[in-house]
């Protein structure tokens, strides 16, 4: 299998002479040594500052980690200190309806007693009218 880049070496020899390299092409092999270390130093280079580049956002990124740490600490600690205040304000709100309970509880028990003391003397009240009542019936028989 050939490929296009021989059909086109192919058809450039003539007379079976093989196309040589043009003499403004040509470069010694001193030239092509001396390419490689200059390729390697711009490698190097650029690995050096890649290198740098990275152990600067290294850094950054660890004050970032520093900083959001103590953020999230603060964080903690901020909630920790609601959840004590909502337990605290349950707690209070308990109580509240407990002494409220008892409070109405007292209020009725108050306003029965109240009622039984005002049915009790609307009771006298009555024996005292159905006795003024039966005296003056006496009285009254005893006059005659």
């Amino acid at each position: 299998m050939t490929t296009p880049k021989y059909y086109g070496w192919w058809s450039k020899r003539v007379n079976d002479n093989i196309p040589g390299p043009r003499e403004e092409c040509v470069r010694s092999i001193e030239e092509h040594l001396q390419v490689v270390p200059l390729e390697l130093k711009i490698i190097k280079q650029d690995f050096k500052k890649r290198t740098s580049e990275l152990g600067k956002k290294i850094e950054q990124l660890k004050e970032e980690k520093m900083s959001l740490g103590l953020d999230v600490d603060i964080h903690k600690l901020e909630a920790e200190k609601l959840r004590k205040w909502n337990n605290k304000a349950e707690e209070d709100l308990g109580s509240l309806k407990t002494n409220y309970r008892k409070l109405r509880l007292s209020i009725r028990t108050a306003g029965l007693d109240a009622r039984a003391q005002e049915s009790a003397l609307e009771k006298n009240l009555l024996e005292c009218h159905n006795e003024e009542a039966r005296l003056k019936a006496r009285v009254a028989e005893l006059e005659k």
